[in-house]
C-alpha cells in the first residue's frame, strides 16, 4: 500500500512571519489532508453533542461557540498581532458594547468628541443612566486628552476619527494611559490591521465594525473585538454569551471570504482616495478637504509617522447643508448611503443623522472610496460639483 502524501502545515509561528496581505489569505484555513476543503465549512447547528460542562472542553451550545466563527476569529486575531483569537459579534455595535462593558460601573470614560455616532450614543446613554461619567475630548489634542486621563478608568480612541478624520498620537496616549493605569480601547475600523496595529503599541482592546473593510462587500453585519489579555478576552466572551450578540454562521463565513481580499481592496481604494482628495482640494466648490494623506492636512505628519497607509475615507466640506445635499443628490455612480468600507463608493452628508455631534459641520460630506475606476469616480464628483456653480 502507498501512504498518502504529507501536507505541510503553517503553524502559528510560520503564519506570524508572513506579510499581512499574505496572512489575510492564509490564516483560518482548515487542516490540510487528502481531499480536504480549501475553505472552512458552515456549521448550522444550535447545539452540540456532549456531556461535559461548559468550560470543560465541550462546545455545548451555539451561543457559547460555533466552529464557523473560529477561522475568522483566528485570522483577525493574527492580523491584529494578538496571540489570542479575536471574538466575533453580530455587529460592530455588539463589539463596541462589549468593550465598553469593561468600564466599571460609576467609572470614567474618556472618548473622542468626534467618534462614530453609535459609540458616542451608547456612551452618552450610559452616562445618563449613571453607569459611567463621559469626558469628551479632541483626540488629536494630545495634551488635553492626557490631562483628561487623571482619574479615568478607560480611554476610547478612534484614529482617524469618524467623520472628521483627526489623527491621534496613539503611542503617546497609550503611554500616558499606561502610566495612569487607564484601559485603552481603540476602534481600528478606518485604518484596518493593514494600516495600524494598536495592540503593538500597548492598547488593551481593539474593536472593528467588521461590516466595513474586513468583510468588505456591504452584505453582512459583523463586529470584532481583539485583545492580547486572557483575562480581558474572558470578560468580553462572557459579555457576548450573556448578552447574546452572536454572529450567525453564514455571516461569519461570508466575513472570512471577504477578508481574503482585504489587502487588494484597501490598496486600490486607498490609492484612489488619495488621488480624489488631491483633485477635490483644488476644486473651487470645495471649502475644505480632510484626508491624512494630503500634506496640507493637520494630521498628515502624525499619520505618516504612525500609519502604513492613509485609508480610503475622504471628508469634504461644502458651503452648508443645502449645497451638500444638492451635491449628493446629483451623483449617479456614487451611492448615497451610510456605512463604508465596501467595494462600492458611498457618499453622505453626515449631519443628516440626528445623532451626529453638533461640532460636525452641516456641509460635511463623507466619501467612502471603493474599487471603481478613479476617472469614473472623479467625473461623477466633478459633474455634481460643477452643476452647482
Amino acid at each position: 500500500m502507498t501512504s498518502e502524501p504529507a501536507f505541510p502545515h503553517l503553524d502559528d509561528a510560520a503564519l506570524a512571519a508572513l506579510a499581512p496581505e499574505t496572512l489575510a489569505v492564509a490564516a483560518g484555513r482548515p487542516e490540510r489532508g487528502p481531499d480536504s476543503p480549501v475553505n472552512p465549512e458552515i456549521v448550522l447547528s444550535s447545539t452540540f453533542v456532549g456531556l461535559g460542562g461548559v468550560g470543560e472542553g465541550s462546545r455545548g451550545y451555539a451561543r457559547f461557540s460555533n466552529p464557523t466563527w473560529e477561522p475568522f476569529e483566528d485570522a483577525v486575531g493574527k492580523l491584529e498581532g494578538s496571540p489570542l483569537p479575536a471574538l466575533l459579534f453580530s455587529s460592530g455595535m455588539g463589539a463596541v458594547a462589549a468593550a465598553m462593558s469593561l468600564v466599571p460601573v460609576g467609572g470614567v470614560l474618556v472618548a473622542p468628541r468626534h467618534s462614530y455616532s453609535g459609540t458616542l450614543g451608547l456612551a452618552q446613554l450610559k452616562a445618563e443612566r449613571g453607569e459611567l461619567t463621559l469626558l469628551e475630548v479632541d483626540i488629536d489634542d494630545t495634551e488635553a486628552a492626557v490631562a483628561a486621563l487623571d482619574g479615568a478608568d478607560a480611554l476610547w480612541v478612534e484614529s482617524p476619527t469618524n467623520p472628521m478624520m483627526e489623527v491621534a498620537d496613539l503611542p503617546a496616549l497609550v503611554a500616558a494611559a499606561r502610566t495612569a493605569g487607564v484601559l485603552v480601547i481603540v476602534d481600528n475600523t478606518f485604518s484596518t490591521p493593514l494600516g495600524q496595529k494598536p495592540l503593538g503599541v500597548g492598547a488593551d482592546v481593539v474593536v472593528h465594525s467588521a461590516t466595513k473593510y474586513l468583510a468588505g462587500h456591504s452584505d453582512v453585519l459583523l463586529g470584532v473585538a481583539v485583545t492580547a489579555s486572557e483575562q480581558l478576552r474572558g470578560r468580553l466572551h462572557q459579555h457576548r454569551t450573556l448578552h447574546g450578540a452572536i454572529a450567525g454562521p453564514v455571516e461569519a463565513w461570508l466575513g472570512l471570504r471577504g477578508l481574503r481580499t482585504l489587502a487588494l481592496r484597501v490598496e486600490r481604494s486607498q490609492a484612489t482616495a488619495g488621488e480624489l482628495a488631491r483633485r477635490l482640494e483644488a476644486h473651487p466648490a470645495v471649502v475644505r478637504v480632510r484626508y491624512p494623506g494630503l500634506p496640507s492636512d493637520p494630521g498628515h505628519e502624525r499619520a505618516a509617522a504612525q500609519l502604513t497607509g492613509f485609508g480610503s475615507i475622504v471628508s469634504i466640506e461644502l458651503d452648508g447643508a443645502e449645497a451638500a445635499d444638492a451635491f449628493v443628490s446629483r451623483v449617479a455612480l456614487w451611492l448615497p448611503a451610510t456605512s463604508l468600507g465596501g467595494v462600492e463608493s458611498t457618499i453622505e452628508r453626515r449631519r443628516r443623522h440626528a445623532a451626529e455631534p453638533l461640532t460636525v459641520p452641516e456641509g460635511l460630506v463623507r466619501l467612502s472610496v471603493g474599487i471603481e475606476n478613479v476617472e469614473d469616480l472623479w467625473e461623477d464628483l466633478r459633474q455634481s460639483l460643477e452643476s452647482g456653480l
